[in-house]
């Protein structure tokens, strides 16, 4: 090359980490090239799921069953067609590692079971669901999976187009289908469209994270021991329902977002991909390398040719299929290591070194290509925990190319203050370092809270805050001091996270108005009870009760945000930290914001020297009546800035205050 990456170039720690990253780019120009070869395009490479599986030709009027399995000794079609004869409709193998079998129209009907039955490497019999099967079902009497002909009569017909390019900064609102709704069950793709989406749009967000939508066998799983990668989850409703969901959020203005997992699968044969063709390492990596150590789960060999163009198959598929705008890639940083990330990063060697596996970091890249090649301006986010220099930057510079990274230090900050520190012992310095700590270039998506800190064994915000007194005092004619702390920090700390931590905005249902309790799926040790496997909505929809001041609060820093344009400015810049009074005075988009996180200690005339000589005005508020504050603030109070640059405010206690130039004539 015959200069710097600009990747080096914008960080010069990164110079003996320079021929590393040269030569990642150097593997991604050669595949790319390779893969456009033999298939003129990315796109066009990525369509292997037009290719394997179960497909009708209405020209012909004949149905054509390939799958991929190089080992296998001999593969079968089985079904309700048959009468789950293994003998009678066996595939013909081929050199290229894939069975074919073709079939007349009227073999296969709309909603048939089927499985292969394939005799594999080491002589192992099994049924088996195909790879690329668009809808599995689970029989409610045996609990056993099985592959289903989808071929509806009546395909969706969509009414709404959507650009994921108009979202700039995406306020994200994480969500899980089947606990959408207040009775304790497993709710469906419409009823959420119906019910939750309305709700979405009203608080502000722009932007929809759906969770376990690829089919899993293990509800508790919360999705991510994906067995069948290209079938949405059947608990849930129809393909089409789905399409409906997405449809109906499109003409609401919001992006869907998929959290894809393609950093392992489950480790079940009856209903995934382990073991598929009895060699022990068809889509997985042979040996302890294919067993992930914590999660008690399958990992892909990213190395292998098939592998990648299966996953990124499934890429194009749920983009053109489902019309999402775009994934969160979960569990990047088991992807780009060997050792899954479970240690220690303390120098840029832990990023390039030996520990790096080259192969998924260039199955990531040409995702992430693939994905703006199919849908321009589609968001890709990355869950990355590492923090790998370069992940969110452009492929050209010798990034990754991923939109955005999460903010994944953040939450655990927080659970981590909560948890073990006082109030009164909080670092103002260390809250700032924390919160404004993101690599340059690299846009950020914040958040103080996800599905994570949700979950059954650990506690949202808001009981951390509050705790068992939730349970007693949220009547708002209830006057509570533990509750009237809760409220006011929670505020806070949504509007410091959202301000400080990045260029996006992430929240999981319910916990913008302080959902209490926890998430927990049904299992043995619950009685395989659905009690905390829902929201309740009627919480905040009680006039009487105060969830709804929360709510309201989140409503109005949703709007903010995008009024303002925050979230697509450079970063906060730090005016002033008074660690003594507890006090952060910070400046973005030309707003001046005020924290205080003092227990107590409200402070009149307090002096911030901000930029600019221009009288500013109140515009945002976590004091307010509306949003179950005290109102200790008038609105209608003008602050001037003197010849010094001083502006003189009073900031109370537990309060954060956003200040705007003025517009139009004072008040």
């Amino acid at each position: 090359m015959t200069e710097k990456p600009k990747l080096v170039q914008d960080d010069p720690w990164l110079e003996p980490q320079q021929g590393a990253i040269e030569r990642r780019m150097r593997q991604f120009d050669d595949a790319l090239a390779a893969i456009e070869s033999s298939s003129k395009s990315l796109a066009t490479y990525a369509t292997g799921h037009k290719y394997v599986g179960i497909h009708f030709h209405p020209t012909t009027n004949t149905w054509t069953v390939r799958e991929w399995a190089p080992a296998a000794q001999a593969v079968s079609l089985i079904g309700d067609f048959n009468n789950w004869n293994r003998d009678s409709h066996p595939l013909t193998g081929s050199d290229s590692g894939v069975w074919k079998l073709e079939l007349p129209g009227d073999a296969l009907v709309h909603g048939q079971k089927v499985k292969l039955h394939i005799v594999g490497a080491d002589g192992s019999r099994r049924d088996r669901i195909p790879a690329c099967i668009r809808r599995a079902v689970q029989d409610p009497t045996t609990h056993d999976y099985c592959g289903q002909i989808w071929n509806t009569p009546k395909p969706y017909v969509w009414k709404n187009e959507f650009d994921p390019a108009t979202i700039t900064a995406p306020l994200i609102y994480e969500s899980h289908v089947g606990m959408g709704g207040e009775e304790p069950r497993v709710h469906t793709y419409r009823e959420f469209a119906d019910t939750v989406l309305p709700r979405i749009s009203k608080l502000g967000y722009n932007t929809l994270q759906m969770m376990a939508v690829q089919e899993h066998p293990y509800y508790g799983s919360f999705g991510y021991h994906v067995s069948s990668f290209f079938a949405p989850c059947s608990r849930f409703g129809t393909p089409e329902d789905l399409k409906y969901l997405i449809d109906s959020a499109h003409g609401l203005g919001i992006a869907v977002l998929l959290d894809v997992v393609h950093s392992h699968a489950v480790k079940n044969m009856a209903e995934g991909l382990n073991n598929f063709d009895g060699s022990g390492h068809q889509y997985f990596h042979d040996g302890p390398l294919g067993d992930h150590p914590g999660w008690d789960s399958k990992c892909f060999d990213y190395g292998r040719p098939e592998v990648r163009q299966f996953l990124l198959s499934n890429i194009r598929y749920w983009l053109e299929e489902f019309r999402f705008d775009g994934f969160r890639f979960d569990g990047v940083t088991s992807m780009l290591y060997y050792s899954r990330g479970m240690k220690s990063f303390g120098s840029y060697d832990d990023y390039f070194g030996g520990d790096a596996d080259e192969n998924a970091i260039l199955y990531l890249k040409l995702a992430n290509k693939l994905i703006q090649e199919i849908k321009p301006g589609a968001i890709s986010i990355g869950e990355d925990m590492s923090g790998m220099p370069g992940l969110c930057r452009p492929i050209a510079d010798g990034g990754v190319g991923f939109s955005f990274r999460l903010a994944m230090g953040i939450p655990d900050y927080w659970i981590k203050l909560l948890k073990h520190s006082r109030d009164e012992d909080w670092d103002m310095g260390e809250l700032w370092g924390i919160l404004a700590n993101r690599r340059h270039g690299e846009a950020t998506i914040a958040y103080a809270e996800s599905h994570d800190q949700a979950l059954v064994g650990d506690k949202t915000l808001a009981f951390w805050l509050m705790d068992k007194d939730m349970y007693w005092h949220m009547g708002k004619k209830d006057p509570n001091p533990v509750i009237e702390r809760g409220i006011a920090m929670h505020k806070l700390i949504r509007l410091v996270t959202l301000v400080l931590g990045g260029e996006g905005w992430l929240t999981f249902m319910g916990n913008e108005f302080g959902h209490p309790e926890w998430l927990d799926f049904p299992r043995e040790g619950n009685g395989w009870s659905y009690h905390y496997c829902r929201r309740q909505w009627s919480l905040v929809d009680n006039p009487d009760l105060k969830y709804g001041w929360l709510a309201e609060f989140d409503r109005e820093l949703m709007e903010f945000a995008k009024n303002t344009n925050l979230l697509t400015t450079p970063p906060a810049q730090n005016l002033y930290i008074d660690n003594g009074q507890k006090i952060i005075v910070a400046e973005r988009a030309n707003l001046i914001f005020v924290f205080n996180f003092s227990v107590g200690n409200s402070v009149f005339g307090y002096p911030i020297h901000v930029p600019g000589l221009e009288t500013r005005e109140l515009v945002l508020d976590t004091d307010t009546v509306i949003t179950g504050g005290h109102g200790r603030i008038d609105h209608a109070f003008d602050y001037p800035v003197d010849e010094h640059g001083v502006m003189k405010v009073y900031t109370p206690s537990r309060s954060g205050l956003v200040f705007a130039k003025r517009q139009g004539p004072p008040a």
